[in-house]
């Protein structure tokens, strides 16, 4: 799947209190690109994120999935494009506390009104090395063993794209390496595109394309 952001802003407030989020951005990325996006707080960088997903609208701009402006979608249409297409890893693991980790990785799907492949549940849960937590409640799980059980939820619908919102934010340094590792193979061995936010260059550095953000101007760093 091939995305493209196409001159998009994103505008605040009017006149005189007019706050311009981001300012024209032009972006394009190819199957299997592993993006990182680094800025400051209030650069931009989550505003972009949201509306690559589809979580929010530009003010002005397009975003084509495959030339497809997903803009143009109703809401119920676009909700069901980000369930079946998309990915989400945030900083907070979002799980919810009384299901286990098996339910909570399953909610995108039951919400889809679909049963995930056993295979293919064991197969993720295997290379995210929680395959013997599944019956556990997130209060019996590290903070890693969740941001696991997040990821495993955001790819068990099997998407296209993996979008990633300062995914070791609330992890030590040594479980957000171990993280951003796990991340790094399964978007090999899966061939997931990965896009991820961060503030921190270590993380940002480990992509193969390299942005950064600024007063809502987006340039990229470097390419390899």
């Amino acid at each position: 799947m091939i995305i493209e952001a196409e001159n998009i802003s994103k505008l605040y407030g009017s006149d005189e209190n007019k706050v311009i989020a981001l300012d024209r951005v032009n972006l394009k990325i190819a199957p299997g690109d592993f993006i990182s996006i680094m800025g400051p707080s209030g650069s931009g960088k989550s505003t972009l994120l949201h509306i690559l997903s589809g979580l929010d609208r530009p003010t002005t701009g397009g975003l084509f999935y495959d030339g497809k402006e997903i803009y143009s979608f109703g809401d119920r249409e676009l909700s069901a494009f980000r369930r079946r297409k998309i990915g989400f890893v945030f900083q907070q693991f979002q799980l919810l506390p009384v299901l286990t980790a098996k339910e909570n990785i399953m909610m995108p799907l039951l919400l889809d009104r679909k049963q995930p492949e056993e295979a293919y549940l064991a197969q993720l849960t295997e290379l995210l090395g929680i395959s013997d937590r599944l019956t556990h409640l997130p209060h019996e799980l590290s903070g890693g063993q969740q941001q696991r059980v997040a990821i495993a939820r955001a790819l068990i619908a099997e998407p296209d794209i993996v979008f990633a919102d300062e995914p070791t934010g609330n992890l030590d340094s040594k479980s957000g390496g171990e993280v951003m590792e796990l991340l790094k193979s399964i978007r090999g061995k899966l061939g997931k595109t990965l896009v991820l936010i961060t503030h921190d260059h270590r993380i940002a550095a480990m992509a193969d394309r390299q942005f950064s953000i600024e007063d809502g101007i987006l340039s990229e760093v470097t390419a390899r």
